[in-house]
């Protein structure tokens, strides 16, 4: 009795192919954070987003609190929030 080869190390497309969406496990992908999310747009070709303008605003305590909880970059977290709203309410 002859031993079979190892099984060739690579993607198996054939397999791939056969799956349907459902089939994919997709639990160990993390969710986009609201700054992905705001930048997952393609912009090439767009004109550039404005420059950034300095103003004075109140916000909730606890609302600044857990973004800088979050770490640096916690302004840029707000206005890629605030960019993703205005973006999804614009007229047509």
């Amino acid at each position: 009795m002859t031993a079979s080869p190892p099984e060739k190390p690579g993607t198996d497309w054939d397999r791939l192919q056969k799956m349907s969406d459902e089939d994919i496990d997709t639990s160990d992908i993390p969710d986009p954070t609201p700054e992905q999310f705001a930048r997952a747009a393609a912009r090439r070709g767009l004109e550039p987003p404005p420059r950034k303008q300095q103003v004075t605003m109140r916000i909730d305590a606890d609302v600044l609190e857990w973004f800088r909880a979050g770490g640096e970059g916690y302004q840029s977290r707000i206005n890629a929030l605030l960019r993703a709203y205005m973006e999804a309410h614009k007229k047509s």
